[in-house]
């Protein structure tokens, strides 16, 4: 028979994966401690929205606390490097060892190549290969400069107005055979030959599924076993969904994956309580007595990836309005979740006003069983977010059911 868990040990299990169950580390953080963070997490979603903060600092933040951020361009942009990027769940940084089989998996049909006529893309492609092969690492700008490219704007509003040399660019990227060895201050990638970027011994560009007989060889089998494991360690329990979405791997491909993992004592069939769907544990996966962290959650959190799985699991139904007009938002702009314990209790809109070095709280709201402790909790969790963001003041604008309590909770201090 399959384990019996309730709802509350589900959470748990799946808060320890993620490293989201105890309290933070006293002292510094080390550059092992975040390694250890993102070896346990395999993956973090890259965007480029910055009115809080670029959104692949946070996962670190929320639970680390106050860490150094030139750790993370170490990891990306020293060899070796521990972390690199490509595609998994959107663009994303990966654990090097996840590249070849997220290239053998993922089938982005890059939108790029179909605007492109082939003898120009090839041609294109050829040019900027060979200048990175024998150059330093250059963004699009750099080498449309190099290549002495020019061409018309488009306006057509597709691909961002993307020139020749930055499609191919992204379409070269997509294929694997560059990446970013570092990003600039403005976010812009430094392109390089990928084979430079992965450490040694690690091959930089295989077939993908779709290119091998029914895309069920020995070596994509291997692949997706590798993606889904990792998947489940980093959700600690889990449906075929949950654990396919994680790397944005097909679902039909997943779950024939899973039960390979079942038969070699990967994973282990469970029924939880309240969560009504096959689910399965990984075999590492921890269970905690009790649920002690407390964090603010990016949009792009991996804990909130899967929205029905978070609202399934934790009760709390999540939807980013960064693209919803003003006038139709409910809960604000750049809506951070936040957890405490063993749920997910509140949520505010938080924006940095770097000029005036204050984290404007836009918006707070709580859940309708919040705890008690949950404006003094979030008024701390502000406090030490600021703090990280080298900002001097938490200012919360009388916007949503808990911004009252919360205003006089981080005045008290």
């Amino acid at each position: 028979m399959a384990a019996s868990l309730s709802l509350l040990q589900a959470r748990r299990i799946a808060l320890a994966a993620q490293g989201l169950d105890k309290e933070r580390p006293t002292g510094p953080v080390t550059s092992r401690a975040v390694g250890r963070t993102f070896a346990r997490l395999h993956v973090v979603q890259i965007d480029s929205v910055n009115v809080l903060s670029r959104s692949h600092y946070l996962p670190f933040f929320s639970r680390l606390g106050n860490y150094d951020r030139s750790i993370l361009h170490a990891m990306a942009g020293r060899s070796p490097r521990r972390m690199m990027e490509y595609w998994a769940h959107e663009a994303s940084f990966i654990r090097p060892e996840h590249f070849q089989d997220l290239l053998l998996w993922q089938n982005r049909a890059w939108v790029g190549a179909a605007h492109l006529e082939h003898g120009l893309r090839e041609d294109m492609a050829n040019r900027i290969l060979d200048t990175l092969a024998t150059g330093r690492p250059m963004t699009a700008a750099q080498l449309t400069a190099h290549l002495g490219h020019q061409e018309d704007r488009q306006h057509d509003n597709w691909g961002w107005n993307w020139n020749l040399v930055k499609r191919v660019l992204e379409h070269l990227f997509e294929e694997g055979l560059v990446t970013a060895a570092s990003r600039t201050e403005q976010f812009e990638r430094r392109y390089t030959l990928t084979s430079r970027v992965l450490p040694p011994g690690l091959p930089a560009v295989i077939p993908r599924a779709g290119a091998l007989p029914d895309g069920g060889s020995e070596l994509s089998t291997a692949a997706m076993d590798r993606l889904i494991d990792a998947a489940a360690q980093a959700h600690g329990i889990g449906s075929i969904r949950c654990f396919a979405d994680y790397f944005r791997t097909p679902v039909k491909a997943a779950a024939a994956s899973i039960d390979r993992l079942v038969a070699a004592g990967r994973l282990e069939p469970v029924t939880v309580r309240g969560w009504d769907r096959a689910l399965y544990r990984h075999a590492e996966a921890r269970l905690p007595r009790a649920a002690t962290g407390r964090a603010l959650l990016s949009p792009f959190d991996s804990l909130v990836f899967e929205r029905r799985r978070l609202e399934e699991l934790f009760g709390f139904h999540y939807r980013i309005e960064i693209y919803t007009p003003a006038e139709k938002r409910k809960f604000g702009y750049y809506v951070l979740p936040f957890l405490l314990r063993d749920a997910v209790v509140a949520r505010v809109d938080l924006k940095a006003d770097r000029a005036a070095k204050q984290l404007l709280v836009r918006a707070a709201h709580g859940e309708p069983d919040a705890p008690a402790d949950t404006a003094v909790e979030l008024a701390a969790e502000l406090r030490l977010m600021a703090q990280w963001l080298g900002l001097d003041d938490v200012v919360v604008s009388p916007m949503g059911d808990l911004s009252s309590p919360l205003a006089s909770a981080v005045a008290r201090g």
